[in-house]
């Protein structure tokens, strides 16, 4: 492992909590993939599975803040220990009904009960923040890293979820999904000593973390850019139908994060210099270009090698996006104002999984990569549209506060950890 690596994680106890982090995110690389994969295969109905796994996506946004929110005030433990419990129950009665063949509506009600389940990733994310506070190197390294997770998790997890579900049972996929949560979670939160430390209501800005005009062009954004992930999942399963080798749709969905993954480890070796906001801005754009191939493809190897190229644009971008939330939310609301950016993906997720559900029922599995084209176009233009909201809080430009970190916050956008809105 490179240096930068070794040395983040000499922290006591970032190993175990970083490796809890990695199982608990499984889930959020099967469950998703893994209703779809198991509905159509019962079913045949990628309608209906794309709108149920867009109903998970939908109700995890409209929960999943509040449960960060709960963390900030009243810690990890006491909160994702029986959210998770909920959500276990929830996932149950989805995969009972879809066995059984119950009615429609009953996918639909225990898929936006299983919605409360927690952003993990903002969990791991906000013990990094803890531990390095005041070393934005270090926490841009962890950062980093943390992304790589994310991706590996990406690659992994489609492999067994849709491998699993069509090799051995339905079901199976989003079982073992559901396994990786609870197992990840409650190891998580058995590591007390990393647990950042719970802030009073009194300490928290009045209403919600999204108040922050910053934050808010992250989030429309980042429904933007989910939309393109569930569009791209729910038709590359259908692409690789359409061309008889359904389960193959998993190597390919790898591929894609194993592109993202790469580029991650490189940024993180990375010593950045100028504007984050003008980074990330970039990092957008070639997002939104990277759509454009998957309307030429014909088979899957170029398909597979279209995906690995818009692949390396993800990583570094959630990267710059993490550091950007630090700069617009203050810490004491740090964990909602991450989960609030893992929402706007988890809202585009279902929107792009239930048009491309419905697109290629209608039209087929190629047309579907249009839907992805046209988010990826109109996340570039919420981005240049926000781009001045993001420059107001660099550093160069922060409030008094700044008086602690001196002058030399200017080399680097990154040097923020102490820069904070009231």
């Amino acid at each position: 492992m490179p240096s930068p690596y070794r040395m983040i994680f000499a922290a006591p106890g970032a190993r175990s909590f970083s490796a809890a982090g990695f199982l608990g995110r499984m889930t959020l690389s099967m469950m998703g993939i893994g209703v779809v994969t198991m509905i159509s295969q019962l079913t045949g109905r990628y309608g209906l599975a794309g709108a149920v796994s867009a109903t998970l996506a939908l109700s995890a946004a409209v929960l999943g803040p509040q449960i960060s929110r709960l963390v900030d005030r009243h810690g990890q433990r006491r909160v994702l220990r029986p959210a998770t419990a909920a959500s276990a129950v929830a996932v149950t009665g989805l995969l009972v009904s879809a066995h059984e063949g119950w009615p429609d509506w009953t996918l639909f009600v225990f898929a936006a009960l299983a919605g409360c389940v927690p952003s993990v990733g903002s969990m791991v994310r906000s013990r990094w923040a803890e531990i390095y506070r005041g070393s934005p190197r270090e926490l841009h390294t962890a950062y980093a890293f943390e992304s790589v997770v994310d991706e590996v998790c990406f690659i992994v997890g489609p492999i067994l979820s849709i491998g699993l579900s069509t090799a051995w049972f339905p079901e199976a996929g989003p079982l073992l999904a559901l396994g990786f949560l609870a197992v990840g979670v409650y190891w998580l939160t058995a590591q007390r000593a990393t647990e950042p430390v719970p802030h009073p209501r009194e300490h928290h800005t009045r209403g919600s973390a999204l108040r922050s005009r910053g934050l808010q062009v992250l989030v429309g954004t980042f429904v933007a850019t989910g939309t393109i992930f569930g569009a791209v999942d729910v038709v590359t399963v259908a692409f690789a139908e359409e061309e008889g080798h359904k389960a193959a749709a998993s190597v390919v969905l790898a591929v894609y994060a194993l592109g993202s993954c790469i580029a991650g480890v490189v940024f993180g070796l990375l010593r950045l210099s100028g504007s984050a906001p003008r980074r990330w801005l970039l990092g957008v754009c070639l997002m939104a270009a990277s759509m454009i191939p998957l309307q030429l493809v014909g088979n899957l190897p170029s398909l597979a090698v279209a995906l690995f190229v818009a692949g390396l644009s993800i990583a570094p971008t959630m990267v710059t996006t993490m550091g950007l939330i630090e700069q617009h939310v203050p810490r004491a609301n740090l964990t909602e104002g991450m989960t609030w950016v893992s929402t706007g993906l988890a809202v585009g997720v279902a929107l792009g999984s239930s048009v491309a559900g419905m697109v290629v029922d209608e039209a087929g599995a190629k047309a579907g990569y249009a839907v992805a084209g046209v988010a990826g176009a109109l996340a570039a233009v919420v981005a240049f549209l926000g781009y001045r909201r993001l420059r107001s809080a660099e550093p160069a430009g922060a409030s008094p506060p700044k008086a602690t970190g001196g002058p030399e916050a200017d080399d680097r956008s990154e040097d923020h950890t102490e820069q904070h809105l009231a």
